[in-house]
């Protein structure tokens, strides 16, 4: 078996809430070696509370939440690491960035309907399928001067996070890929 590929950065994984982004962080970080950090531990509990309710989020809500993400994504800028976050917008990503500014986005892109589906049959999580509206309303596609890609999330997980291994790797982000999991 040999060691997990070099990370220069921190990947964001991104989309709206039920495209799969703790799945898919979770592997992709595994694959790595690195550590994985799920944006919505970083909620203050105002914020799931709001969100329980079925009241979308404002960008007041989100600022310090995203300061804690940003925290995390500064201790980890140099080691390497995956995040999931929404980073549904602009300016959202951009402050990101301003913590570390290698940052690479993973945008999971799934229709709504697809989300729909899937909220149904999820269990658990603070965010009701109410709020599905609002996350397609506040997204905003990657800009070209963005690093990153974007994929179809309806792909199984292996298929998406080996695409995101070779587009890290092909754009330098990576030393190596020598995946001690197969």
């Amino acid at each position: 078996m040999g060691k997990p590929a070099a990370l220069r950065t921190v990947v964001v994984v991104m989309g709206v809430s039920g495209s799969g982004k703790t799945t898919i962080g979770q592997l992709l970080a595994e694959r790595l070696g690195v550590p994985y950090a799920d944006a919505d531990s970083f909620h203050p509990p105002a914020n799931v509370a709001k969100m329980a309710t079925g009241q979308a989020l404002d960008d007041a809500d989100r600022y310090p939440w995203l300061a804690a993400i940003a925290g995390w994504i500064r201790r980890q800028g140099h080691t390497g690491g995956v995040v999931s976050c929404s980073a549904l917008k602009h300016h959202y990503r951009d402050r990101l960035r301003e913590a570390s500014p290698g940052v690479w986005f993973l945008h999971l892109n799934i229709d709504r309907d697809a989300i729909v589906r899937r909220f149904t049959d999820r269990s658990g999580h603070f965010m009701p399928v109410s709020l599905v509206n609002s996350q397609f309303q506040d997204l905003e596609p990657l800009r070209p001067d963005e690093a990153g890609m974007v994929i179809d999330a309806s792909a199984t997980p292996e298929d998406i996070v080996e695409t995101a291994l070779t587009r890290l790797a092909s754009s330098g982000e990576l030393d190596r890929i020598d995946d001690p999991l197969r």
